[in-house]
């Protein structure tokens, strides 16, 4: 994975996910908030030119971005003037492909105008960010196309390298070696224990991660999760939910951040060394 550079000084990544769906249902999944939400992170969107996009990636960090193009259902262009504090705008282009055989091509480009590598990071920690969240585009196209959701988020920073945290995470979950096929199961207090097998495992710059199929308390998944994020460590932990129990599913998030705090104590500053 690289950042591709034009001669006009445009610098981009792209990534893209064959799913099953025709354009419309796929178009559903990554142009309306509802569709956004069941498997990225809680999202607004008004579909139209003009229209806002806000994604919400928890702890307080909205990312708000105009459309620019909206041409359903197939693509559509929104920019981002606040994603690189200092930077340049970023534009990202969400493209829809018809394959034979009832499936699509999702294509996203992310992209800036720059004659410096200055934010090329930045672009590269969005694109290896990217196949993970398709997977769980995948999974639910796949088999909860339609069906109700809800998510599941939860977030602590974290004191210790990224190996050390995702060691402690693995552990909790019975997961030491990570590999797929191994069984995941953690109770958070009287909450319903998350419980599934893992299918992927993902080792980027950033961190590493798990992706599970959940089977209780709902159907699902978990994205489990060691990341260094903006200058600090994060342990995070994802569960999307789907049918007729995700709400109640996900009503536990607060038990689940309390167990998570509890494996990660506020990291503490210490003075003498100031």
């Amino acid at each position: 994975m690289s950042v591709k550079q034009d001669p006009s000084g445009r610098r981009s990544v792209q990534v893209e996910v064959e799913v099953p769906g025709t354009p419309e249902e796929v178009w559903a999944a990554i142009a309306t908030g509802p569709g956004v939400s069941a498997w990225f992170v809680p999202t607004r969107i008004d579909g139209r030119v003009g229209g806002k996009i806000a994604l919400d990636f928890g702890g307080g960090m909205v990312s708000s971005s105009e459309i620019t193009q909206w041409e359903p259902p197939y693509r559509f262009v929104a920019e981002d003037r606040t994603w690189l504090q200092g930077g340049p705008p970023v534009a990202t282009e969400w493209i829809v492909e018809a394959r034979a055989g009832g499936t699509c091509v999702v294509r996203v480009v992310h992209s800036l105008f720059a004659d410096t590598a200055d934010w090329d990071d930045q672009l590269e920690s969005t694109e290896n960010g990217w196949p993970g969240f398709f997977r769980v585009l995948r999974h639910y196209l796949t088999h909860h196309r339609g069906q109700r959701s809800a998510k599941m988020q939860v977030m602590v920073p974290a004191s210790g390298t990224v190996d050390e945290i995702w060691a402690t995470l693995a552990r909790a979950f019975g997961i030491e070696s990570a590999q797929p096929g191994q069984r995941v199961l953690a109770r958070a207090g009287d909450a319903p224990p998350l419980e599934g097998v893992v299918e992927h495992v993902d080792r980027v710059p950033q961190g590493t991660g798990v992706h599970a199929r959940l089977s209780a308390p709902a159907p699902g998944v978990l994205l489990l999760s060691a990341m260094a994020c903006s200058g600090m460590q994060m342990a995070m932990l994802q569960a999307y939910f789907y049918g007729d129990g995700a709400e109640a599913a996900a009503r536990d998030q607060a038990a689940w951040q309390a167990w998570l705090g509890q494996h990660f104590p506020a990291p503490t500053t210490d003075h003498a060394q100031a």
